[in-house]
């Protein structure tokens, strides 16, 4: 993946429809979403398989209230733009969790 795509964010960018979208989808809000990239343990990865006309990323996390989040974003001037957010699956939990062993 190289750099941390992280390390210039200096903030969130929204998208009214997507965030709505994902509501209702997932029911996951935006601040549930931002919570993730402030908790530990933080899985970061590449999307190389939906990176066409952008880099994407998928992050594993949890909130502050501790539910185990999959955020896919991308990054466009220095913000970190949600494009979904949604419960982590059965293989995610795991991968998070022995992240989780390895950091404590």
């Amino acid at each position: 993946m190289g750099k941390n795509p992280l390390a210039d964010c200096v903030g969130f960018e929204w998208d009214e429809w997507n965030s709505g979208k994902i509501w209702e989808r997932h029911r996951v809000t935006p601040e549930e979403a931002e919570e993730v990239f402030f908790n530990d343990p933080f899985v970061l990865r590449g999307d190389a398989t939906h990176s066409t006309s952008e880099n994407r990323y998928g992050v594993l996390g949890q909130t502050a209230s501790g539910r185990p989040l999959f955020v896919a974003f991308t990054v466009r001037k220095k913000q970190i733009r949600v494009i979904s957010a949604r419960d982590m699956n059965l293989k995610e939990v795991r991968e998070y969790r022995r992240h989780e062993k390895e950091d404590s």
